[in-house]
């Protein structure tokens, strides 16, 4: 269906390649052997373009859309893999998922008083902000028009929010700030304050300073960062085995997970000569006697 949507349009000799959710691409035949690798992939490309724009190879990124925020972590680059067993369609796997937390904060999201109460979301206008938003001409109060209250954003008429009382909208610009600061904070790995990429077209809402984060990078290509993401993937292979190391010497188990995750590289389009190593996992078995190890070899190549 891709490909015959290609066609339509005209686009009949470019390569065809899918992205994947550790932030690669792979050929359309490969993606065809393995379609789940394709599963989550919409965030990993956020993260890969925000590691562009922002120059950064490690840092929290923060994916504000219209309805809700992703965050994930840049490791080396590369975002940061989910060491626990995923869900995927009320299935419990142990496949390959990015580490993401997604909450109900976005552009569009329902502004509401309830005794006294101030809620956001998770319920959003959505695609439909530019009709149903304050700032529009809308009947409906959402983040968006928070932000443009006080100032923050300069989107709409701001006239059409300027009834809105000052101290109203800085107590919602207030919970807007504590739901980020407690998504980046289950995110941390440790007590320290980190570097924060604002990407998505609702990053607007997201406010300057927040607890824990000692630096905001916020580029005007951000609303675009997914596709930029995409577009400097590179091919990834990855291979895992469980070596036992008195039966072969462990310089020779890396050798053959590294040929091997190779041959997964160039089966999925990547230029062989461009082929590098960016990631080596060892975990010792303590349970497995012979001094089992399962090894994970992650390599990276340019684009045929």
């Amino acid at each position: 269906g891709f490909e015959k949507a290609l066609e339509q349009e005209g686009i009949e000799h470019a390569e065809i390649y899918l992205c994947q959710n550790d932030g690669t691409l792979m050929s359309l035949n490969y993606a065809r052997q393995f379609p789940i690798l394709t599963i989550a992939c919409g965030p990993t490309n956020s993260i890969r373009g925000a590691s562009y724009l922002a120059g950064l190879k490690d840092a929290m990124v923060l994916d504000v859309g219209g309805t809700t925020s992703d965050i994930g972590v840049l490791t080396d680059g590369f975002p940061r893999e989910s060491s626990l067993a995923v869900d995927v369609g009320g299935v419990r796997t142990n496949f390959r998922m990015p580490d993401i937390i997604s909450i109900g904060l976005g552009g569009g999201s329902i502004v509401r008083e309830n005794d006294g109460d101030i809620t956001i979301g998770p319920d959003s206008v959505g695609y439909r902000i530019s009709e149903e938003a304050l700032v529009f001409g809308g009947k409906t109060m959402t983040t968006t028009d928070i932000a443009v209250r006080l100032g923050m954003a300069e989107i709409g008429n701001p006239e059409l929010v300027a009834h809105i009382p000052t101290d109203f909208a800085e107590k919602a610009y207030k919970k807007i700030a504590d739901m980020t600061e407690d998504a980046i904070d289950k995110m941390k790995t440790s007590s320290g304050s980190v570097s924060l990429v604002l990407v998505g077209g609702g990053s607007v809402i997201i406010p300057d300073e927040i607890s824990g984060v000692a630096q905001i990078f916020r580029d005007k290509n951000g609303p675009v960062a997914n596709a930029i993401g995409a577009s400097i993937s590179q091919i990834s292979g990855q291979y895992e085995q469980i070596y036992i190391y008195s039966q072969i010497e462990r310089e020779e188990a890396l050798k053959d997970a590294e040929q091997k995750a190779r041959e997964q590289a160039t089966l999925a389009g990547a230029v062989t000569e461009s082929i590098e190593v960016v990631e080596v996992e060892e975990i010792p078995l303590a349970y497995h006697p012979g001094n089992a190890t399962r090894l994970r070899v992650k390599v990276v190549g340019n684009l045929v």
